[in-house]
């Protein structure tokens, strides 16, 4: 159901990163008088794929919707390009740049792959449209037959992708991925890996929230560990996996 993506499709050639994308300063925020973030801090240039860990809890999931708007901060600033977004609502968030999946997935049950996917099209912030659903399909081959099949008869890595595709449909500079390797079978874990490289590798920013250590070290450049709303490390993965105590302290249930 998807053609094949050949010469109208933009290349996946590999992209530097260059100066900050996106900057967390001093953030704090909560779901009213329960406060869940303390003064987290992150930074990630273009093009690369920076990842948020911690236990259950830790205030990873907050992050992200705090980003995005849909947990409005109490203080601090989150910078996209150099704008302050701290009090635009998620739809002007999302038309400047960043695009976001939740750990939910939330497909549109009642519509088909397509109609999913053409939901989530629109101009990127920089007027840029790099995304079809053929470049779509090209990502994510699995889909190509699944057309007009209805979002609610998908497995959950099927889910997955389509939640992925209807958000690349709005060209965004910055992806937020909520859990993405979360309750899939590791042959979906393992695709899933190979597309967030392709991904980085054209330039798209991603910062991911994730328990799966496995799966972070083989995508992410930069890490975060998250604990009660506090950032208590940031360095590479392999620091992470170096260093045992760290990972009983902050990782390990």
């Amino acid at each position: 159901m998807f053609s094949k993506c050949i010469s109208e499709c933009p290349s996946m050639t590999e992209t530097s990163p260059s100066g900050p994308t996106l900057e967390v300063v001093d953030l704090h925020a909560g779901y009213g008088k329960s406060r869940v973030l303390f003064g987290v801090h992150l930074r990630a240039m273009r093009g690369e794929v920076v990842a948020l860990l911690g236990r259950n809890g830790a205030g990873k999931s907050t992050t992200l919707k705090a980003i995005m708007g849909l947990v409005p901060p109490t203080r601090g600033r989150v910078v996209l390009d150099g704008r302050d977004l701290v009090g635009l609502p998620p739809f002007r968030i999302a038309r400047l740049g960043i695009g976001y999946v939740p750990q939910e997935r939330r497909v549109f049950s009642d519509l088909s792959v397509l109609e999913n996917l053409e939901v989530g099209r629109r101009s990127g912030g920089s007027g840029r449209t790099r995304w079809s659903v053929e470049r779509v399909g090209d990502l994510f081959p699995a889909l190509r037959d699944l057309g007009f099949r209805r979002g609610g008869d998908l497995s959950g890595g099927e889910q997955q992708m389509v939640t992925i595709g209807r958000t690349l449909m709005g060209n965004p500079e910055v992806l937020l991925l909520d859990e993405p390797s979360e309750g899939l079978a590791p042959v979906v874990v393992t695709a899933m890996t190979s597309q967030v490289r392709r991904l980085k590798a054209e330039g798209l920013t991603i910062v991911l929230s994730e328990q799966n250590l496995r799966f972070t070290m083989q995508v992410s450049d930069r890490a975060y560990i998250l604990e009660k709303g506090y950032v208590r490390f940031e360095g590479s993965p392999h620091e992470i996996l170096a260093d045992q105590s760290l990972r009983q302290k902050f990782l390990t249930v």
